[in-house]
């Protein structure tokens, strides 16, 4: 196994921790293979808290990285408006920061303080207190040099759940993570990159002044460059090797210079050729690393997440097993839904998400065994999202909160909750205006008056609160449906009816139009469309003006059809538009 690149991000601090600190995250590369065994030793070696807390945050780490990482692209694209030499990995950094900008700005957006709570913080290793799913990611980009492959990051998050399962959470944060620490190893790179420029800087004006007095003063070369030099313990590679560049095929009197230089480093075990073959490596390895930091934000800001989580999710081949065989039929949506409800009764309770899937499953399985009839009950959505869901939870000791219980009230007495709360409100509002007449003297007659006068506007006040307080207080529920991405299966043939009355022979020709509208609009082959019609109240069953519009929208629909035929799974040449008439009674 590789040196772990862990235990150099978070150094304690000092001067040797911020040294430390700079370190690219970058490791031995690994094959997928290799990855895959990686995973299965973090997953066993990785522990986490029992319960949610908050640990330690990673948004001021981000606020700084992204401080520094524009600190770095000013100073870089300074030097380029004064046009002086900047390296390729620096190039790179300043023709596509404002991808960087973006990702940042995204993290920002999509890590809440309580969805970074929930998210399982490691108990043991160099992260402790951090988001597991945060050190995955830094193991991930340190041994691919942060180099992003869907494939491969779908099979070591695999890898890792074949021992360890992640949550839902955790798996929807890979996303977020792979940013935070694609943008702190690119924090990383720009500091050294804009460190080695000031050095290069640095070397071009000592240059400048040994080669001033060369001519005049060669033997108080070495003094000088010993002078700026001073006791450093380290000799910056890139001082070294753009000194050695701008001194090269210079006057004679410059060797005793680079005699002073050679000693000077083989103190510290190094020469020269080693200094200059070692900063060559360090750019050419920035220049590949900053290109794969870029090159994977911009495929993570392409990526599906959608097909992702679903990919690597273990919930998903439990729920797949839905006896009624509907599950794997319906949208992204109505499946997020039904996560979760999961999700939430696993937080609450000591079991996993695995758990309750399994049971979930378990007891739409037992409910097809007893009635088989009952479709409904059949089908798993039943027991997370249904009448079933208080079923599943008391398998569990599941206890909501009170707020839940309340929100469960109201949608069970929708009318009972609104039409009371609407009278509750409009009584308090008449009350207080007629509290306030009676302070000011009105006597009784008026108060009754006044209080009969002020029902309408107080009313409307109150529904307009009631209905503020409804839209923001309760969030709207999705209904499940079924995916229709790529047309209505054969199995689904669907029908559009469009209740009516016919009233005069411009109203049926406009319902006509609109009827072949919404075909244009929705051409699947397997959508059919129909009027059903309804006369307008009369005296009698039949009136004279009767025969003429059914006539009108008989032939309408026929001439529908022969524009639009059919070729639906309905059978060839079936018809697209259909008539449906109710007598008057």
């Amino acid at each position: 196994m590789s040196k772990n690149p862990l235990p150099s991000l978070f150094g304690k601090s000092g001067r040797a921790a911020e040294r430390r600190d700079e370190v690219p995250i970058r490791e031995e590369l690994y094959s997928v293979e290799r990855m895959e065994q990686y995973a299965g030793t973090l997953a066993a070696e990785h522990q986490v808290f029992d319960a949610p807390r908050r640990g330690r945050s990673l948004l001021p780490r981000l606020e700084e990285n992204g401080r520094q990482l524009v600190a770095a692209y000013q100073a870089l694209a300074g030097a380029i408006r004064e046009e002086l030499s900047i390296s390729p990995a620096a190039e790179w950094l300043v023709d596509n920061f404002h991808i960087v900008e973006e990702q940042l700005r995204e993290v920002r957006e999509d890590l809440p303080a309580g969805f970074y709570r929930e998210l399982p913080k490691l108990t043991n290793t160099e992260m402790a207190g951090y988001p597991r799913i945060y050190a995955l990611s830094i193991e991930f980009i340190a041994h691919t040099d942060s180099r992003l492959d869907t494939e491969t990051l779908t099979r070591f998050i695999r890898a890792y759940q074949r021992t360890a399962p992640l949550t839902i959470g955790e798996l929807w944060a890979v996303a977020i993570t792979l940013r935070l620490a694609l943008v702190e190893n690119l924090r990383r790179l720009a500091s050294r990159i804009v460190a080695a420029r000031e050095a290069r800087e640095e070397a071009d004006a000592v240059a400048d002044q040994l080669l001033e007095i060369a001519e005049r003063q060669p033997a108080n070369l070495i003094s000088l460059l010993a002078g700026r030099l001073g006791q450093r313990e380290d000799l910056d590679r890139a001082f070294v090797v753009q000194l050695t560049q701008r001194l090269r095929d210079q006057d004679p009197s410059f060797v005793p210079v680079f005699d002073w230089l050679d000693r000077q480093l083989q103190r510290r075990g190094q020469s020269t050729e080693q200094i200059v073959h070692i900063e060559h490596q360090r750019q050419a390895a920035a220049q590949v690393t900053v290109g794969n930091v870029i090159t994977s934000m911009r495929l993570l800001s392409t990526l599906d997440w959608h097909d992702f989580f679903e990919s690597v999710s273990l919930l998903e081949p439990i729920l797949g097993e839905d006896p009624a065989g509907v599950y794997l039929g319906m949208n992204f949506a109505t499946r997020d839904r039904y996560r979760h409800v999961i999700e939430r009764v696993s937080k609450r309770t000591r079991a996993t998400e695995l758990e309750v899937a399994r049971e979930s499953i378990r007891l739409a399985a037992a409910s097809q065994g007893v009635n088989p009839a009952d479709v409904a009950r059949t089908h798993v959505g039943y027991y997370l999202i249904d009448d079933g869901a208080s079923e599943l939870e008391r398998q569990f000791a599941y206890r909501p909160y009170l707020y839940e219980r309340a929100l469960c009230y109201v949608r069970a007495h929708p009318t009972l909750f609104y039409l009371g709360t609407l009278t509750l409100m409009t009584a308090l509002v008449v009350a207080l205006l007629v509290i306030a007449a009676y302070a000011m003297g009105a006597g009784w007659a008026v108060l009754v008056s006044f209080a009969i006068l002020s029902l309408i506007p107080a009313s409307d006040l109150a529904v307009s609160v009631l209905n503020w307080d409804v839209t923001h207080l309760i969030a709207p529920r999705l209904l499940p449906s079924m995916e229709s991405e790529d047309g209505i299966p054969s199995a689904g043939l669907t029908m559009v009816v469009v209740p009516t009355l016919f009233t005069s022979e411009a109203g049926v020709r406009e319902l006509l139009e609109k009827l072949e509208v919404q075909h244009l609009a929705n051409r699947d082959e397997n959508l059919y469309f129909a009027l059903l019609g309804d006369f307008s109240d009369a005296a009698q069953e039949e009136l004279d003006a009767d025969a003429t519009l059914l006539e009108l929208a008989f032939s309408g629909i026929e001439e529908l059809n022969a524009r639009h035929s059919g070729g639906g799974s309905g059978g060839d040449g079936a018809k697209r538009f259909h008539l449906f008439m109710r007598r008057r009674l």
